[in-house]
């Protein structure tokens, strides 16, 4: 029989976990009607605006254990995060019953641009853990603070793209001919109408502004969000102490996965809708984000994070990175094929996050 205080610490936990996905879907409502009226969507600071309030969960984990200096945990939350919530990528390719896979449907220029952002911040991310712990300056390092300027610098060129289209890439030093039209059906139209009508939403989008009642229920999901997250940092963080569980391995996996709720309702969301674009957008735009996280982290402990991180850590950035390059190479071949209802890439990509976990509990 489990001991009281695990069981105690276990249902705070199972609370928090579905307190992040129900404030998380009304979260996600409000922030869809803001970023259509606003016409945010298309432009830089709609990415920022939905990559933030669909990791906010982590920005809470990110503060609570930066405030008591639990390093190993912000670095197991965001890298295995990264690797965790690729593997969202397959569990929305088996919501899709028919052929072609998930990646062959929502398959475009930008989403491999997106994907591409993610290597590069995780890439420096790996660097920035060999730097040594003194190159730190104003509680700032070099590595965090190029992982933000990589991520604002992508977002700046993925906005140009989407927001003039294919027409965009002269305008900024790229040939337009190498960037391929969506496929068709990618728009994101089809079912758009479902659940906006309810938040009060007019016809005219893009003349109107978001009602006071929306930034409300916008305001306050948020802050129940982040509450949530706090939650999880707490009762996890006791959790693995109970059971002696590395903080780090903890924080790659249950906690992780905790926190990735709010995208599994977003994903979800969006295949029933049969926008696949979007699925995949928002699972590599967070994982471009998740990243960034290192830069307030260091600025809260006045530790060098990354630098602090271990040879688990590189392992997650590297497993999350393999199952990036995974999923990049679907969106480029994109193969019809499916096996076991899934396509082949998801398939790899499970098989690698499984062995990658079996690696980690090695390691760790």
């Amino acid at each position: 029989m489990l001991p009281f205080g695990i069981v105690a610490w276990l249902a705070v936990f199972t609370v928090s976990a579905a307190v992040v996905l129900l404030a998380g879907v009304r979260l996600l409502d409000a922030t869809e009607v803001i970023d259509r009226q606003l016409q945010l969507g298309s432009a830089l600071g709609g990415a920022i605006l939905l990559a933030v309030t669909t990791n906010l969960p982590e920005i809470a984990i990110m503060v609570s254990a930066g405030l008591k200096g639990n390093i190993g945990v912000i670095t197991g939350n965001l890298l295995g995060g990264v690797a965790i919530q690729t593997l969202l990528l397959a569990l929305f390719d088996s919501r899709i019953k028919q052929l072609p896979p998930l990646t062959c449907r929502a398959s475009s220029s930008n989403l491999a641009l997106e994907g591409l952002l993610v290597l590069m911040v995780l890439n420096i991310c790996i660097m920035g853990i060999e730097l040594p712990a003194s190159l730190i300056l104003g509680r700032i390092t070099p590595a965090s603070l190029l992982i933000t300027l990589f991520w604002m610098a992508g977002l700046w060129i993925l906005g140009k793209m989407r927001l003039t289209g294919s027409g965009a890439a002269g305008k900024i030093g790229l040939d337009k001919d190498s960037f391929a039209a969506l496929p068709v059906g990618q728009s994101g139209q089809e079912g758009n109408d479902s659940g906006n009508e309810a938040e009060g939403e007019s016809a005219d989008e893009g003349t109107s502004r978001p009602s006071p009642e929306v930034w409300r229920k916008f305001a306050g999901a948020a802050v129940v969000t982040l509450m949530a997250g706090a939650a999880l940092e707490w009762s996890g963080e006791a959790i693995a102490k109970e059971i002696h569980m590395d903080g780090v391995l903890f924080g790659a996996t249950f906690l992780a996965f905790a926190s990735a709720l709010p995208e599994i309702s977003t994903g979800l969301r969006a295949i029933r809708k049969g926008d696949y674009e979007l699925a995949v957008s928002d699972i590599f735009g967070g994982n471009a984000f998740l990243p960034v996280l290192f830069l307030p982290a260091t600025i809260i402990t006045g530790a060098a994070v990354l630098p602090s991180a271990g040879k688990t850590d590189i392992y997650l950035a590297a497993l999350a990175g393999a199952m990036t390059c995974v999923y990049l190479a679907g969106l480029v071949t994109r193969s019809e094929y499916r096996i076991l209802g899934v396509g082949i890439d998801s398939v790899i990509a499970v098989a690698l996050y499984l062995t990658g976990m079996a690696g980690l509990f090695m390691i760790s």
